[in-house]
């Protein structure tokens, strides 16, 4: 179970292996949950809470994550045991410095382009409206892929410029077909990040905060170094291989946003609108999250496995804690 507590001014308290969430004074009932139910534990900064509740969490091996305004994860607490051995630390290092890093960030890149093509087809699917600009925009995006796979250098260094190149022409591509395929209202001219400047990149950019955390929780109970990158750089304190392994997982994000947007549930009251950026309020962020969980914990074919989408990416972070563990040069 993911557990989202974000209703300001809420405290948590453990008393036999029962938490209980209390809601600010005459807003809403208490909510009793048994603690080892819980997988992962999602705080906002107005949360109030004694340390047995993150002793036991410590003791349960329970991820407790503490997000900003924008669903980011700034503190994360997990016991002092690193999911697995250090063997495994260091064969990533060797990994992200070999030849072979540009062949696993070509496959990483191609990966996240079909995973477009297919979420806009189902767009043209949906609406035939939009076929001529879908069509139009999934032939820029095969047009990139062609680059990826053909990008000239022996070495990740050598090639990362073009690859990014490609990456950004794609996605720019992306999303200028999404905004056409949404409701006017929610139609945007391009991506902003941190802050947003329209409704449907404040719930694209709180729904990836929530997926960010999700994968570098499975990145570190798997045992993979999260800070150590292979196509996005080491930049100081920032996990690299948790933006790189995202990419693999987005469209399922922008699938839900998609999805509410196109079924005109989420409205401009939902927002905290200030000098021209949107922010998720309260209410907003109770049916993002709740719609994100949802879809989450469904099971569904990847792989040739039937598993939920939490669980599809914890075996993703296992897997690639396998291959690191057993590359050799």
């Amino acid at each position: 179970m993911q557990l989202y507590i974000n209703q300001p001014g809420c405290s948590l308290r453990l008393r036999e292996g029962v938490l209980t969430v209390r809601p600010p004074a005459h807003e809403g009932e208490e909510q009793r949950i048994p603690f080892n139910r819980v997988e992962r534990l999602f705080l906002n900064r107005t949360v109030h809470l004694s340390a047995e509740v993150l002793f036991a969490a410590a003791e349960l091996d329970i991820d407790v994550v503490f997000t900003d305004r924008n669903g980011q994860p700034v503190a994360r607490l997990w016991s002092n045991r690193f999911g697995s051995i250090a063997t495994i630390r260091k064969q990533q290092l060797l990994f992200c410095q070999s030849h072979v890093s540009l062949d696993w960030v070509q496959q990483l890149l191609a990966d996240k382009m079909d995973t477009q093509v297919a979420l806009l087809g189902m767009l043209e699917h949906l609406d035939r409206s939009n076929e001529t600009i879908i069509l139009q925009t999934i032939n820029r995006i095969f047009t990139a892929k062609a680059r990826i796979r053909t990008v000239a250098g022996n070495t990740l260094a050598d090639a990362a410029a073009s690859l990014r190149a490609a990456e950004a022409s794609a996605s720019k591509a992306y999303w200028r077909c999404v905004s056409e395929c949404l409701p006017r209202q929610y139609r945007f001219d391009a991506r902003s990040q941190h802050p947003a400047r329209d409704m449907f990149n404040a719930m694209l950019n709180y729904a990836y905060g929530m997926l960010y955390s999700k994968v570098e929780s499975a990145l570190i109970k798997a045992g993979v170094d999260p800070f150590i990158g292979i196509f996005h750089s080491d930049g100081h304190n920032r996990p690299a291989l948790v933006f790189d392994v995202i990419e693999r997982f987005r469209y399922w994000v922008d699938y839900v946003v998609i999805h509410l947007c196109r079924q005109e549930v989420i409205f401009l009251e939902f927002f905290d609108v200030q000098d021209g950026t949107f922010w998720l309020n309260e209410h907003g962020k109770r049916i993002l999250i709740q719609t994100v969980n949802d879809y989450f914990e469904e099971v569904t074919p990847w792989n040739a496995l039937e598993r939920s989408r939490n669980t599809h990416i914890e075996l993703y972070a296992h897997n690639l804690a396998t291959m690191f563990k057993t590359w050799k040069e």
